[in-house]
């Protein structure tokens, strides 16, 4: 059995649900049962846990071979804020693992991840990654670059499609590489089910490094909508992160995140990974196309 904490997010749902599809036994690890009603629905066995309820997070993975932690908590505030869940709480569920004889341990890092980095989430975790190489369980570590969903369409692209003014973060003139949830699933079951996948860290990306300038146009270009920006200055980004950081310190978080990026080499060349691990990336435009016509909410992480 698989246990999928995070299991009603985007990643992890669809590895949830490609598992259960190749009929593997799966445990959706989830905060709301009812949000994970669909994957009970396909057989999945759902469990109630929290990361930061520590004593809850042995059921969660009890009988489990495998966990894939897709969980996280960017934006959470309060008992949910990410020093709580994607810090001490991937502790809490790497020991709980390791307590319960669990064979391997897939864990969803981000890519660039390393203790020198400007971003508190990124250097939480390469904290986590050393974290879980030390506790003597069989690892695998996906990097993922920035979800097209959340980084493209939900905050950007979306409102191009419809008419109205987006904001982009900084200049927008720096290429960022962007990768679809589907593309970082697919090697999620590799990590999963592959021996030669164990021990190694998976840096993943997609197949174009566009600037949000880019991204912004090619959404006016396919749905046939102005092109209507605005940019956010690197200091207005930091004055905004500090005083909103004083009520919601997620929101902060990413503001200052915004101002960091500016600096920060966001391109990826995804060859090595493919050379090691083949399959078929999907490209930005193919993605945007696929929103601009269908019109439908796409997941986000």
């Amino acid at each position: 059995m698989i246990a999928i904490v995070g299991a009603t997010g985007a990643l992890g749902g669809q590895v949830a649900r490609r598992l259960i599809a190749q009929g593997h036994r799966v445990a959706a690890v989830t905060r709301s049962a009812d949000k994970a009603a669909a994957l009970a629905s396909l057989g999945a066995d759902v469990r109630v846990a929290d990361l930061t309820d520590h004593a809850s997070l042995s059921h969660a993975v009890r009988g489990a071979s495998a966990v894939f932690a897709a969980a996280h908590s960017i934006l959470g505030t309060g008992r949910y804020a990410s020093t709580h869940v994607d810090g001490a709480g991937h502790r809490a569920l790497i020991d709980a693992a390791k307590a319960q004889r669990v064979e391997h341990f897939v864990y969803t890092s981000v890519l660039g991840a390393r203790p020198s980095h400007p971003v508190a989430l990124w250097r939480t975790k390469f904290e986590i990654e050393e974290y879980l190489k030390a506790s003597g369980l069989t690892y695998t570590i996906l990097r993922p670059a920035a979800f097209m969903e959340t980084h493209a369409h939900e905050l950007l692209g979306k409102a191009v499609m419809s008419g109205r003014t987006a904001v982009i973060l900084g200049r927008g003139d720096r290429p960022v590489n962007f990768v679809a949830v589907r593309d970082v699933a697919t090697f999620a079951l590799v990590a999963l089910t592959d021996p030669n996948a164990r021990g190694v860290t998976i840096e993943i990306g997609g197949p174009d490094n566009p600037t949000r300038n880019q991204v912004a146009e090619l959404y006016a270009r396919v749905s046939g909508q102005p092109l209507k920006v605005r940019h956010l200055p690197a200091g207005v980004l930091g004055f905004l992160g500090t005083v909103i950081g004083l009520v919601h310190a997620g929101i902060g978080g990413v503001m200052h995140a915004g101002a960091a990026f500016e600096s920060i080499d966001q391109s990826f060349d995804p060859s090595e990974t493919l050379r090691r691990f083949p399959t078929t990336l999907t490209p930005l435009e193919t993605f945007v196309r696929e929103q601009t016509s269908t019109g439908a909410p796409c997941d986000t992480f």
